[in-house]
Protein backbone atom coordinates (compact mmCIF):
# COMPACT_ATOMS: atom_id res chain seq x y z
CA UNK A 1 0.00 0.00 0.00
CA UNK A 2 2.80 2.72 0.83
CA UNK A 3 4.76 1.67 -2.12
CA UNK A 4 1.94 2.22 -4.25
CA UNK A 5 1.26 5.37 -2.50
CA UNK A 6 4.57 6.87 -2.78
CA UNK A 7 4.25 5.71 -6.32
CA UNK A 8 0.80 7.65 -7.47
CA UNK A 9 2.60 10.46 -5.38
CA UNK A 10 5.64 10.41 -7.80
CA UNK A 11 3.31 10.48 -10.85
CA UNK A 12 1.15 13.23 -9.68
CA UNK A 13 3.84 15.40 -9.32
CA UNK A 14 4.69 14.45 -12.74
CA UNK A 15 1.37 15.32 -14.15
CA UNK A 16 1.33 18.28 -12.23
CA UNK A 17 4.49 19.64 -13.29
CA UNK A 18 3.26 18.78 -16.99
CA UNK A 19 0.14 20.48 -16.49
CA UNK A 20 1.81 23.67 -14.68
CA UNK A 21 3.98 24.21 -18.09
CA UNK A 22 0.46 23.89 -20.88
CA UNK A 23 -0.90 25.83 -18.31
CA UNK A 24 1.76 28.80 -18.04
CA UNK A 25 1.92 28.67 -21.82
CA UNK A 26 -1.48 29.09 -22.62
CA UNK A 27 -2.40 31.81 -20.27
CA UNK A 28 1.04 33.64 -21.83
CA UNK A 29 -0.52 33.13 -25.13
CA UNK A 30 -3.32 35.07 -23.76
CA UNK A 31 -4.00 38.60 -25.97
CA UNK A 32 -2.87 41.19 -23.45
CA UNK A 33 -0.98 40.89 -20.33
CA UNK A 34 -0.62 43.09 -16.78
CA UNK A 35 1.10 45.97 -18.43
CA UNK A 36 -1.24 46.29 -21.34
CA UNK A 37 -3.79 46.88 -18.62
CA UNK A 38 -1.10 48.88 -16.82
CA UNK A 39 -1.17 51.19 -20.09
CA UNK A 40 -4.90 51.14 -20.97
CA UNK A 41 -5.76 52.45 -17.66
CA UNK A 42 -2.94 55.04 -17.57
CA UNK A 43 -2.63 56.19 -21.19
CA UNK A 44 0.26 58.71 -20.24
CA UNK A 45 2.65 56.14 -20.31
CA UNK A 46 5.44 56.64 -22.79
CA UNK A 47 7.02 53.23 -25.00
CA UNK A 48 9.94 54.07 -22.70
CA UNK A 49 8.31 53.28 -19.79
CA UNK A 50 6.35 50.22 -21.38
CA UNK A 51 10.00 48.47 -22.12
CA UNK A 52 10.99 49.71 -18.46
CA UNK A 53 8.03 47.91 -16.66
CA UNK A 54 8.04 44.97 -19.36
CA UNK A 55 11.95 44.55 -18.60
CA UNK A 56 11.13 45.14 -14.84
CA UNK A 57 8.84 42.37 -14.61
CA UNK A 58 10.52 40.14 -17.21
CA UNK A 59 8.08 40.04 -19.46
CA UNK A 60 10.40 40.55 -21.99
CA UNK A 61 12.12 37.45 -21.51
CA UNK A 62 11.09 34.01 -23.61
CA UNK A 63 8.59 32.07 -22.25
CA UNK A 64 10.07 28.84 -21.28
CA UNK A 65 12.75 31.57 -19.43
CA UNK A 66 9.86 32.69 -17.64
CA UNK A 67 8.58 29.62 -16.78
CA UNK A 68 11.37 28.70 -15.51
CA UNK A 69 12.08 31.60 -13.57
CA UNK A 70 8.33 30.84 -12.26
CA UNK A 71 9.31 27.08 -11.12
CA UNK A 72 12.28 27.88 -9.39
CA UNK A 73 10.23 30.27 -7.25
CA UNK A 74 7.45 27.56 -6.93
CA UNK A 75 9.80 24.91 -5.84
CA UNK A 76 10.20 27.50 -2.61
CA UNK A 77 6.56 27.89 -2.17
CA UNK A 78 6.46 31.32 -3.36
CA UNK A 79 3.65 31.67 -5.93
CA UNK A 80 3.92 35.42 -6.88
CA UNK A 81 1.46 38.60 -6.13
CA UNK A 82 -1.93 38.86 -7.03
CA UNK A 83 -1.93 41.83 -9.74
CA UNK A 84 -5.64 42.16 -8.38
CA UNK A 85 -5.42 41.55 -4.50
CA UNK A 86 -1.81 43.08 -4.48
CA UNK A 87 -0.85 40.09 -1.82
CA UNK A 88 0.81 36.95 -2.06
CA UNK A 89 -0.78 34.26 -4.03
CA UNK A 90 -0.91 31.78 -1.04
CA UNK A 91 -3.08 34.93 1.20
CA UNK A 92 -5.57 35.47 -1.11
CA UNK A 93 -6.27 31.54 -2.36
CA UNK A 94 -7.00 30.41 1.49
CA UNK A 95 -10.01 31.90 1.83
CA UNK A 96 -11.38 30.98 -1.32
CA UNK A 97 -10.35 27.22 -0.82
CA UNK A 98 -12.32 27.19 2.67
CA UNK A 99 -14.98 28.52 1.11
CA UNK A 100 -15.16 25.93 -2.24
CA UNK A 101 -14.15 23.14 0.24
CA UNK A 102 -17.37 24.01 2.49
CA UNK A 103 -19.61 24.28 -0.31
CA UNK A 104 -18.39 21.40 -2.38
CA UNK A 105 -17.33 19.23 1.12
CA UNK A 106 -20.73 19.47 2.16
CA UNK A 107 -22.67 19.23 -1.48
CA UNK A 108 -20.13 15.49 -2.24
CA UNK A 109 -21.33 14.33 0.85
CA UNK A 110 -25.04 15.11 0.77
CA UNK A 111 -25.61 13.65 -2.79
CA UNK A 112 -23.44 10.54 -2.71
CA UNK A 113 -25.60 9.83 0.50
CA UNK A 114 -29.00 10.34 -1.28
CA UNK A 115 -27.46 8.91 -4.75
CA UNK A 116 -27.19 5.75 -2.94
CA UNK A 117 -29.81 5.91 -1.16
CA UNK A 118 -32.51 6.45 -4.25
CA UNK A 119 -30.10 4.15 -6.52
CA UNK A 120 -30.50 1.29 -3.68
CA UNK A 121 -34.40 1.53 -3.57
CA UNK A 122 -35.04 2.07 -7.32
CA UNK A 123 -32.94 -1.06 -8.08
CA UNK A 124 -34.75 -3.15 -5.36
CA UNK A 125 -38.16 -1.94 -6.74
CA UNK A 126 -37.29 -1.57 -10.55
CA UNK A 127 -40.29 -1.20 -12.55
CA UNK A 128 -42.77 -0.10 -9.79
CA UNK A 129 -44.21 3.15 -9.56
CA UNK A 130 -41.27 4.45 -7.25
CA UNK A 131 -39.08 3.37 -9.79
CA UNK A 132 -40.02 5.88 -12.30
CA UNK A 133 -40.53 8.50 -9.68
CA UNK A 134 -36.90 8.10 -8.80
CA UNK A 135 -35.74 8.11 -12.73
CA UNK A 136 -38.23 11.44 -13.73
CA UNK A 137 -36.35 12.55 -10.40
CA UNK A 138 -33.29 11.70 -11.59
CA UNK A 139 -34.12 12.99 -15.23
CA UNK A 140 -34.94 16.14 -14.02
CA UNK A 141 -31.70 17.04 -12.54
CA UNK A 142 -29.94 15.91 -15.33
CA UNK A 143 -31.53 18.05 -18.09
CA UNK A 144 -32.13 21.49 -15.83
CA UNK A 145 -29.31 23.92 -16.21
CA UNK A 146 -27.28 24.68 -12.39
CA UNK A 147 -27.94 28.17 -13.20
CA UNK A 148 -31.66 28.01 -13.71
CA UNK A 149 -31.79 25.70 -10.53
CA UNK A 150 -30.58 28.33 -8.61
CA UNK A 151 -32.71 30.68 -9.59
CA UNK A 152 -35.70 28.75 -8.97
CA UNK A 153 -34.21 28.20 -5.77
CA UNK A 154 -33.88 31.80 -4.68
CA UNK A 155 -36.84 32.31 -6.31
CA UNK A 156 -38.95 30.17 -3.73
CA UNK A 157 -36.98 29.62 -0.41
CA UNK A 158 -35.36 33.65 -0.87
CA UNK A 159 -37.86 35.50 -2.54
CA UNK A 160 -41.34 34.23 -1.77
CA UNK A 161 -40.83 31.98 1.71
CA UNK A 162 -38.14 34.52 2.62
CA UNK A 163 -37.14 31.02 4.68
CA UNK A 164 -33.17 32.19 3.39
CA UNK A 165 -30.87 34.93 2.22
CA UNK A 166 -30.79 35.01 -1.49
CA UNK A 167 -26.86 35.81 -1.53
CA UNK A 168 -23.82 36.67 0.15
CA UNK A 169 -21.70 34.92 2.58
CA UNK A 170 -22.61 36.51 5.76
CA UNK A 171 -24.62 39.29 6.77
CA UNK A 172 -23.51 42.71 7.31
CA UNK A 173 -23.22 43.91 10.86
CA UNK A 174 -24.19 40.48 12.21
CA UNK A 175 -23.11 38.13 14.61
CA UNK A 176 -21.19 36.32 12.03
CA UNK A 177 -20.70 33.44 13.89
CA UNK A 178 -20.85 29.59 12.99
CA UNK A 179 -24.83 29.65 12.40
CA UNK A 180 -24.73 32.66 10.30
CA UNK A 181 -22.19 31.31 7.54
CA UNK A 182 -24.19 27.87 7.44
CA UNK A 183 -27.48 29.94 6.61
CA UNK A 184 -26.08 31.10 3.91
CA UNK A 185 -24.43 27.80 2.37
CA UNK A 186 -27.81 25.85 2.25
CA UNK A 187 -29.40 27.34 -0.94
CA UNK A 188 -25.39 26.88 -2.89
CA UNK A 189 -25.24 23.55 -1.03
CA UNK A 190 -29.30 22.88 -1.68
CA UNK A 191 -28.30 23.78 -5.40
CA UNK A 192 -25.45 21.40 -6.17
CA UNK A 193 -26.72 18.44 -4.43
CA UNK A 194 -30.03 18.39 -6.67
CA UNK A 195 -28.43 19.31 -9.44
CA UNK A 196 -25.73 15.82 -9.04
CA UNK A 197 -27.80 13.61 -7.34
CA UNK A 198 -29.94 12.36 -10.32
CA UNK A 199 -26.95 11.41 -12.61
CA UNK A 200 -25.39 9.49 -9.81
CA UNK A 201 -28.71 7.94 -8.92
CA UNK A 202 -28.68 6.34 -11.99
CA UNK A 203 -25.32 4.91 -12.16
CA UNK A 204 -25.85 3.20 -8.63
CA UNK A 205 -29.11 1.76 -9.49
CA UNK A 206 -27.99 0.45 -13.15
CA UNK A 207 -24.83 -0.77 -11.24
CA UNK A 208 -26.67 -2.42 -8.80
CA UNK A 209 -29.41 -4.26 -10.72
CA UNK A 210 -26.74 -5.57 -12.89
CA UNK A 211 -24.88 -6.75 -9.33
CA UNK A 212 -27.95 -7.91 -8.38
CA UNK A 213 -28.25 -10.61 -11.31
CA UNK A 214 -24.77 -12.03 -10.24
CA UNK A 215 -24.48 -15.92 -9.23
CA UNK A 216 -23.21 -15.09 -6.17
CA UNK A 217 -26.04 -13.06 -5.39
CA UNK A 218 -28.46 -16.08 -6.07
CA UNK A 219 -26.20 -18.28 -3.77
CA UNK A 220 -26.31 -15.93 -0.98
CA UNK A 221 -30.23 -16.12 -1.21
CA UNK A 222 -30.16 -19.74 -1.55
CA UNK A 223 -28.12 -20.21 1.30
CA UNK A 224 -30.46 -18.26 3.69
CA UNK A 225 -28.66 -14.90 3.38
CA UNK A 226 -31.62 -11.81 4.26
CA UNK A 227 -32.45 -9.39 2.32
CA UNK A 228 -30.09 -6.74 4.40
CA UNK A 229 -27.45 -8.65 4.05
CA UNK A 230 -27.70 -9.90 0.55
CA UNK A 231 -28.04 -5.87 -0.56
CA UNK A 232 -25.88 -4.04 1.95
CA UNK A 233 -22.58 -7.18 2.63
CA UNK A 234 -22.79 -8.78 -1.12
CA UNK A 235 -24.15 -6.66 -3.70
CA UNK A 236 -23.29 -2.83 -2.43
CA UNK A 237 -19.86 -3.08 -1.84
CA UNK A 238 -19.41 -4.85 -6.18
CA UNK A 239 -22.04 -2.63 -7.22
CA UNK A 240 -19.74 0.34 -5.93
CA UNK A 241 -16.83 -0.16 -7.86
CA UNK A 242 -17.83 2.19 -11.19
CA UNK A 243 -20.14 4.49 -8.71
CA UNK A 244 -16.63 5.28 -7.24
CA UNK A 245 -14.69 5.35 -10.50
CA UNK A 246 -17.20 7.62 -11.62
CA UNK A 247 -17.38 9.95 -8.68
CA UNK A 248 -13.71 10.42 -8.35
CA UNK A 249 -13.62 11.59 -12.33
CA UNK A 250 -16.79 13.98 -12.22
CA UNK A 251 -15.07 16.01 -8.80
CA UNK A 252 -13.57 18.35 -11.47
CA UNK A 253 -17.00 19.11 -13.00
CA UNK A 254 -17.86 19.56 -9.79
CA UNK A 255 -15.75 22.30 -9.15
CA UNK A 256 -16.99 23.70 -12.42
CA UNK A 257 -20.34 23.72 -11.44
CA UNK A 258 -19.26 25.27 -8.40
CA UNK A 259 -18.24 28.37 -10.64
CA UNK A 260 -21.93 28.63 -11.74
CA UNK A 261 -23.05 28.20 -7.96
CA UNK A 262 -20.58 30.72 -6.66
CA UNK A 263 -21.66 33.39 -9.18
CA UNK A 264 -25.32 32.72 -8.86
CA UNK A 265 -24.65 33.31 -4.58
CA UNK A 266 -21.92 35.68 -4.93
CA UNK A 267 -19.76 32.84 -3.00
CA UNK A 268 -16.25 34.07 -2.83
CA UNK A 269 -14.98 30.72 -3.51
CA UNK A 270 -11.76 29.18 -5.73
CA UNK A 271 -14.21 29.30 -9.16
CA UNK A 272 -15.19 32.70 -8.89
CA UNK A 273 -11.68 33.69 -7.84
CA UNK A 274 -10.20 31.34 -10.66
CA UNK A 275 -12.85 33.19 -13.42
CA UNK A 276 -11.89 36.94 -12.13
CA UNK A 277 -7.97 36.13 -12.28
CA UNK A 278 -8.71 34.96 -16.25
CA UNK A 279 -10.83 37.75 -16.66
CA UNK A 280 -8.70 40.47 -15.21
CA UNK A 281 -5.30 38.99 -16.57
CA UNK A 282 -4.13 38.20 -13.02
CA UNK A 283 -1.62 35.10 -14.30
CA UNK A 284 -0.20 34.14 -10.89
CA UNK A 285 -3.68 33.45 -9.65
CA UNK A 286 -5.37 32.03 -12.03
CA UNK A 287 -1.91 29.27 -13.00
CA UNK A 288 -2.48 28.66 -8.95
CA UNK A 289 -6.47 28.13 -9.02
CA UNK A 290 -6.23 25.80 -12.07
CA UNK A 291 -3.22 23.76 -10.96
CA UNK A 292 -5.16 23.76 -7.10
CA UNK A 293 -8.20 22.04 -9.60
CA UNK A 294 -5.77 19.59 -11.29
CA UNK A 295 -4.46 18.66 -8.12
CA UNK A 296 -7.67 17.71 -6.67
CA UNK A 297 -8.53 15.70 -9.46
CA UNK A 298 -5.67 13.33 -9.41
CA UNK A 299 -5.91 13.43 -5.12
CA UNK A 300 -9.36 11.89 -5.97
CA UNK A 301 -8.18 9.37 -8.14
CA UNK A 302 -6.01 7.86 -5.61
CA UNK A 303 -8.49 8.00 -3.42
CA UNK A 304 -10.58 5.86 -5.64
CA UNK A 305 -7.82 3.38 -6.47
CA UNK A 306 -7.86 2.98 -2.77
CA UNK A 307 -11.52 2.52 -2.05
CA UNK A 308 -11.26 -0.03 -4.78
CA UNK A 309 -8.92 -2.61 -2.51
CA UNK A 310 -11.61 -1.66 -0.08
CA UNK A 311 -14.31 -2.32 -1.58
CA UNK A 312 -13.56 -5.93 -3.48
CA UNK A 313 -10.88 -7.55 -1.47
CA UNK A 314 -9.27 -9.63 -5.30
CA UNK A 315 -7.91 -6.24 -6.02
CA UNK A 316 -4.59 -5.68 -5.32
CA UNK A 317 -2.40 -2.30 -4.96
CA UNK A 318 0.75 -4.21 -4.85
Amino acid sequence: MIRFIASRMAQSAIVLLVMSFVIYSLIGLMPGDPIDEMVNSNPGYSAEDVARLRLQYGLDQPLIQRYGHWLQAAATLDFGYSRTYTQPVLKVVGPALLQTGKLVGASFLLFSVLAIIFGIVAALCKDSVLDRAINLFSFAGISVPVFFLALMLIFLLAVRLQWLPASGMFTISGPGGVLDHAKYLVLPVLTLTAAYTGRFTRFTRASMIETLRMDYIRTARAKGAGPVRVVFRHALRNAMIPVVTVLALSFGSLLGGALIVETMFAQRGMGKLIYDAIMGNDFNLALMGLLFVTAVTLVCNLFADIAYAWLDPRISLT
